[in-house]
């Protein structure tokens, strides 16, 4: 199947929001073998949006448009999709009664403005709304098909879960069965990853059965997605998982989790399964690390607390750290000490450093120490990040949650 992403909008042209919604569609699709082809943006204008749905229609097999179902005049998508339908839009008596409860629920009156919702064009099914006002559609363009959800992301986030990657699936297994497995790593850079699997790419080119694509997924790492064709689901999945055996095989510990994994999901669940609790201690992340960490569902089975201790008086004072240089392994090591302590907790993760852009102590930005303290035994590791300010704390607090991840496998990577 090929697919393209039309995001409506004229704020999009503007450069008023950034497009994050074609991102996650794109994603998505490539993690059930959908290519996608083209995406492409266009503004509040019916005859525009017309003519891109007419062009993304001709050129593939699928189209997914986002945005401009809302209730304001300017949201003008379903007029568009309907007159590419050749079909009118109809009053839906149970989108309008969704619709009518949802703001019952908030206990106010439904703006009649919101009425323009519950239209549909004649022939679509309804994705149902259930985190917003504005339904989803699914059109069948002879065998063809067009998909409308909202542009309010988290809105689209649960229509392309629920509606239209299942519908997707199901098209998909009357013809012939695509999946794709994701793999997450983390601590190689794009280019040797290519160069680690240049061997097997080389291997997988020759026999055509799978196909492997490098996804670069910004802060949170690097992606290895294996797509297989087959038969059946069995056939499929058989190949994958021999796949995944030789990427396991061949990538070690770099690979740190599948699919939708993050790192601090990872190292929660490893936490949680030893029954261990965690406290953390961080200066040049601001708190991000924690934030991180709380971020998994379910956090608080193991996750126990955290000291901000941006100033050098507040290691000393909260955490017990020595009158030391604060860019230093031995500073990381009181901190990691210190919060451990502070919390009785059995893992204690330190970050101090410096995120820019101006040096400190004499020490670079992007200049970094992690420490762990791990039931009497404490460790400490440098690294040295690049990018600005934001990517070197982001980088750090990922960083540290991996080195924590490879000590709880008892990796040899861990003392490299």
């Amino acid at each position: 199947m090929r697919a393209e992403i039309v995001a409506v909008g004229t704020e999009l042209l503007l450069g008023q929001i950034i497009d994050t919604n074609s991102a996650l569609i794109a994603s998505r699709l490539a993690e059930i073998g959908v290519d996608c082809y083209y995406q492409s943006r266009v503004g509040d204008n019916h005859a525009r949006i017309v003519s891109s749905l007419r062009l993304a229609l001709s050129r593939c097999d699928v189209v997914i448009v986002c945005g401009g179902l809302g209730p304001t005049q300017d949201d003008i998508t379903r007029e568009a999709v309907a007159e590419v339908l050749g079909v009118p839009l109809e009053l839906d008596a149970s989108v309008l009664e969704t619709i009518e409860s949802y703001f019952s629920r908030l206990g106010r009156p439904m703006p009649e403005n919101n009425k323009l919702q519950a239209l549909v064009p004649r022939g679509a099914e309804v994705i149902s709304q259930m985190k917003g006002t504005a339904p989803g559609l699914i059109c069948n363009v002879g065998n063809k098909v067009l998909y409308a959800m909202p542009g309010v992301p988290y809105e689209l986030e649960d229509m392309l879960d629920r509606g239209v990657l299942q519908d997707l699936l199901k098209r998909q297994d009357a013809q012939e069965t695509i999946r794709s497995l994701v793999i997450r790593t983390w601590g190689l850079s794009e280019s040797k990853l290519a160069e680690v699997l240049s061997p097997e790419i080389d291997r997988l080119d020759a026999i055509g059965d799978v196909t492997l694509a490098f996804l670069a997924s910004g802060m949170e790492g690097l992606k290895v997605r294996a797509t297989a064709k087959g038969a059946d689901e069995a056939e499929v999945n058989e190949k994958l998982d021999a796949e995944k055996t030789i990427l396991e095989s061949t990538l070690g510990d770099y690979i740190f989790g599948y699919g939708s994994d993050t790192m601090e999901s990872v190292v929660g669940e490893l936490l949680y399964d030893r029954g261990a609790t965690l406290s953390v201690a961080e200066s040049l992340t601001g708190g991000l690390l924690a934030s991180k960490v709380v971020s998994h569902p379910g956090a608080s089975r193991y996750f126990l607390g955290g000291v901000v201790s941006y100033a050098t008086e507040a290691k000393r004072e909260i955490l017990g750290v020595r009158d030391l240089p604060v860019i230093s392994s031995e500073v990381a090591s009181d901190m990691a000490v210190g919060v451990s302590r502070l919390f009785s907790s059995d893992y204690g993760l330190s970050l101090t450093g410096v995120a820019g852009p101006d040096s400190q102590e004499g020490k670079e930005p992007g200049t970094v120490w992690i420490g762990i303290s791990a039931k009497g035994d404490v460790y400490t590791k440098q690294i040295f990040l690049g990018g600005d300010r934001e990517r070197v704390r982001w980088y750090s607090a990922m960083s540290a949650l991996d080195l924590l991840r490879l000590y709880l496998k008892e990796s040899p990577r861990f003392y490299l």
